[in-house]
């Protein structure tokens, strides 16, 4: 769930706005976005996927917001980190040709 929209990092450029298939952002005239219906959110990571300043924190549960403050160094350290995991982004190596469960698809029982 949608957890967290930095101030210091966002640079108001809404692409999460436009990326969210649920519609969880309302745009802020020179502001960072604001999170308007968290409990909308899919979990589906699109705004940190194409955040390029990775301002978000999704945190992978879907279930309930759970209590992050910004400033703590471990939440600043997981912003953005979905995109990293999977090689997301410019400089970065793609994970999906790690992933074998696909093989799965093709035996036959």
């Amino acid at each position: 769930m949608i957890e967290i929209v930095s101030a210091e990092r966002c640079t108001a450029c809404n692409i999460c706005v436009h990326v969210c298939p649920t519609n969880v952002f309302d745009i802020v005239k020179d502001q960072p976005p604001r999170i308007a219906r968290q409990a909308d959110c899919q979990t589906c990571f699109m705004c940190e996927l194409y955040c390029p300043e990775d301002a978000l924190f999704v945190a992978p549960v879907a279930d309930a917001p759970i209590a992050v403050e910004e400033n703590d160094a471990g939440v600043q350290a997981l912003m953005g980190s979905y995109k990293r995991s999977i090689g997301w982004g410019k400089g970065l190596q793609p994970t999906a040709g790690k992933d074998h469960s696909f093989e799965l698809l093709s035996r036959t029982h």
